[in-house]
């Protein structure tokens, strides 16, 4: 058993880090928590294995171990401000402060102070006044692509001093102070530069990871970056306007109107598909797509996030909500960005004053801009879809009439249940008029494409159309909605009387039902559910307790009456603990285990024999009485009515000769019985 002490350790410092002034300040104080048995004003950090990035975590990452699927090991370095003492524990002392250009040199930023030096920035660097410096780290600079850095490098006292000067502001800002989504003028020319201070604690700014935050000094404050930040300008119609590689987005924009959305303010994520990823949709889809203003906005806004997320602020899975309405799982393995787990980003952070652009290989079409067939081929029913398109389904669930789809998963095709025409079986998967589930209601009718009712059936537990229920959330097209089921439908055959003569299994039920004189009540309309004895359960009776039931009317219907439940209960309604009324009796008692049917612990071998007025379960064994419970608050009052039960039935029958009154019918249900069991014993 795991010490409940990590947990109670996780629970104190969330609540310490309630009260902390930023998200950073939160993980900060995690850290520091993390990191105290070394000592004092050590930090734990999390750095990818085999690489050098780290980071300062919260609980959930610390116990993840891992950091965009990759593992992490725990290292531990002093808290920013703080410095070892040879010989001490932790890091006891705080660092001297000093200028700007001297702090810049001591937290592992001396290429940046190297490039001060040949721009000459130095003096301002040590000068007077107050700066707030995002200063690039070796690796950054390191990091940067070789022609950038030449150019840079060639033209110290104008490209590299502006470039240094766009990294620094003319005020103090603290990590607290960087709050989410502002932007400050910086040095070069006034151009803003723009913050992002996420939630889990990562703050950035043009995309930059702060990964030094808060390195304090005597006209100012360093935070070193990790990479070199270069100027935006122009806002993300313009960034798409200008480049080669979206000239069909370029397109898709202007026909949907939504030019002015990406020139307006704003602090949004876009996904812009390239046009590579155009070309791999089907030109039929595409141009669907493109000639339909509505899917097409739907479409181009399924790809906006409503926030902004640089890639350096996702170390996990996480649902985003975009304009469309929808969720998109944006993540992360390793380097690469990933969508819906999928790694389709090709480039990242392509910055703009109102929003950062993420480049994608794969257009991401969201479920309100296809046809029921796509939602079908885009889910988890392979099998379903197939067989639409061999019934010669496939025009109509890909045109514009609406329409709802049940359909079943792959496994429900197992075990041949799908006998019949296919055409009209799959015929009566597709419901007349666009659904959903939260609109429909129990006993509501609907019909199929050939004309077949279905009702509704709505549990405390399920939502069942016929015998198939709900798998999964539903699915809303453009035009139509796909509702997944557990099961091939099978629309009603008839009543319940109907629905025993059709099945061989049932030859002495149906004959025991009509010497009962109960033949009236199983076809008349209602909602019943009959546990329905097979010729098998009937042949666990000795032919003299067969006999002697059969000739007492009165018992008999009493036996069967137990086993016909009040209301229509298929299989998928069945809780942990259902109980429904019988016509006489108590209770009967229904659990699920294994995807199997009880009731009163009797397995049903074939559920969901679907009738007009209810449906039928077989049972191979005949259904008793559940034995009386005891019950301390009624011990002292009249025992409970006890359900009549086999048992009690043929203990009577067994000393009776009974007054049965045609025993022309009585002898053709002991023969039927008879020849059952000589064929079964051949």
């Amino acid at each position: 058993m795991k010490s409940p002490w990590p947990l109670a350790l996780c629970f104190l410092v969330s609540w310490s880090s309630s009260v902390a002034r930023s998200p950073y300040q939160a993980v900060l104080q995690h850290s520091r928590v993390r990191g105290r048995q070394q000592g004092p004003n050590v930090c734990a950090m999390q750095q990818l294995r085999g690489g050098d990035k780290k980071y300062f975590a919260n609980c959930k990452q610390w116990y993840h171990r891992k950091i965009c699927n990759r593992p992490t090991v725990v290292t531990y370095e002093c808290c920013p401000g703080y410095e070892k003492i040879p010989g001490e524990r932790g890091c006891p002392a705080a660092l001297p402060l000093v200028n700007i250009y001297k702090t810049v040199g001591a937290v592992g930023a001396s290429t940046t102070r190297m490039y001060a030096d040949r721009a000459q920035l130095r003096e301002e660097m040590e000068g007077p006044g107050s700066f707030t410096f995002f200063a690039p780290s070796n690796g950054a600079w390191a990091a940067l692509p070789t022609e950038i850095l030449d150019a840079l490098v060639s033209n110290v006292n104008i490209e590299l001093l502006n470039a240094l000067h766009y990294h620094m502001i003319e005020r103090r800002l603290t990590s607290e102070e960087l709050r989410h989504g502002s932007s400050f003028s910086s040095m070069y020319q006034d151009l803003h530069v723009h913050v992002q201070h996420y939630s889990n604690g990562i703050v950035t700014v043009n995309c930059a990871r702060l990964i030094k935050p808060d390195q304090h000094a005597t006209n100012g404050i360093v935070h070193v970056v990790d990479r070199v930040i270069t100027a935006v300008s122009g806002n993300a119609h313009a960034l798409v306007d200008a480049d080669d590689e979206l000239e069909t987005l370029r397109t898709a924009i202007a026909a949907a109107g939504m030019g002015g959305l990406l020139e307006g303010e704003g602090q949004y994520t876009v996904f812009a598909p390239t046009d590579e990823a155009f070309r791999k949709i089907p030109q039929e889809t595409l141009s669907r797509i493109l000639g339909d203003p509505v899917s097409l906005r739907d479409l181009l806004n399924y790809h906006i996030l409503k926030n902004m997320r640089c890639a350096e602020s996702i170390v996990s899975g996480t649902p985003m909500e975009t304009l469309q309405g929808a969720v998109l799982e944006v993540g992360c393995d390793g380097d690469r960005l990933t969508v819906n787990g999928k790694a389709v980003v090709v480039k990242k952070d392509q910055l703009a004053t109102n929003a950062v652009v993420h480049y994608v290989d794969e257009v991401l079409i969201p479920d309100s801009a296809k046809t029921l067939l796509e939602l079908a081929q885009s889910s988890n029913v392979a099998t379903a879809t197939r067989m639409f398109a061999e019934a010669g389904l496939s025009a109509r669930l890909k045109g514009s009439e609406a329409l709802t789809a049940l359909a079943p998963l792959d496994d429900a095709f197992t075990g041949g249940r799908t006998s019949g025409d296919a055409r009209q079986v799959m015929s009566n998967h597709v419901v007349k008029g666009r659904l959903s589930s939260q609109s429909l209601y129990h006993n509501q009718e609907l019909e199929t494409l050939s004309g077949v009712k279905l009702r509704v059936l709505v549990y405390r537990n399920n939502l069942c159309i016929e015998n198939a229920c709900l798998a999964a959330h539903d699915k809303t097209g453009r035009y139509g909605t796909l509702l997944t089921v557990d099961s091939v439908l099978t629309p009603p055959a008839g009543t319940l009387m109907d629905v025993l003569k059709a099945d061989e299994r049932f030859g002495v039920l149906v004959g025991a039902i009509q010497v009962a004189g109960m033949t009236e009540l199983l076809n008349r309309p209602g909602a019943l559910t009959f546990f329905a004895p097979t010729d098998a359960a009937f042949g666990a009776l000795t032919r003299p307790e067969l006999d002697a039931l059969m000739r007492n009317r009165q018992q008999l219907s009493a036996l069967l009456k137990y086993h016909l439940g009040e209301g229509l209960v298929v299989s998928g309604g069945v809780g942990s603990h259902t109980r429904i009324r019988p016509l006489l009796g108590d209770k009967l008692e229904l659990t699920v285990r294994n995807s199997t049917v009880f009731v009163n612990r009797v397995p049903v071998a074939r559920a969901d024999l679907m009738a007009t007025n209810g449906v039928a379960h077989a049972v191979d064994s005949i259904v008793k009485a559940p034995p009386p419970k005891a019950d301390p608050e009624q011990a002292d009052g009249p025992p409970a009515a006890l359900a009549p039960s086999f048992s009690s039935a043929t203990s009577s029958l067994r000393s009776e000769s009974g007054s049965f009154r045609d025993d022309d019918l009585f002898q053709k249900v002991i023969q039927s019985r008879s020849s059952r069991t000589m064929n079964t014993a051949q």
